[in-house]
């Protein structure tokens, strides 16, 4: 069948939910950064979010989208999860408890939902790029579509 395009776990949840979207692809290469990524999408950096995953008290986790130029403030990610402290996923453990690897992690479709914590920012943005679950690939979606999918909370997360 001539021209079918390749969809991602992510792009068929947002099918199957109706949420409109739109996907792009680059050459997946592990040297790019996000800050690369958001110039090969022709997009200011604050538009573009990393997912990332935290680990608090004992069998707890959490995801935090923020933007690729940002980095993650511990204190603050786990002031949001009402956590004591919460500690980076090691990345071998990245694959087995989302079903995403290391650069290719999506906050929409992992194998279980864990409560999400969006950057503040993003409520004043129409759209935000986030990984479409495969490295090389990404979506633009509204914030608040997000928000409906995952049940996220915003918060000051850098």
């Amino acid at each position: 069948m001539a021209g079918k395009v390749e969809k991602t776990n992510v792009m068929r949840v947002l099918d199957s939910r109706k949420v409109s979207y739109g996907s792009h692809t680059y050459e997946a290469d592990p040297t790019l950064s996000g800050v690369d990524i958001a110039g090969i999408l022709g997009e200011p950096v604050e538009r573009v979010f990393k997912t990332l995953v935290a680990a608090g008290s004992p069998g707890k986790y959490y995801v935090f989208v923020i933007p690729v130029a940002g980095e993650l403030n511990l204190k603050k990610a786990a002031a949001a999860a009402g956590e004591k402290s919460v500690r980076m996923l090691p990345q071998k453990e990245l694959l087995p408890l989302t079903g995403y690897v290391h650069g290719g992690c999506s906050p929409i479709g992992m194998k279980k939902r864990f409560p999400t914590f969006l950057h503040e920012t993003a409520k004043e943005m129409d759209r935000i790029y986030v990984s479409a679950g495969k490295v090389g690939w990404q979506i633009d979606l509204a914030p608040g579509d997000l928000r409906l999918l995952t049940g996220l909370q915003y918060a000051d997360l850098t």
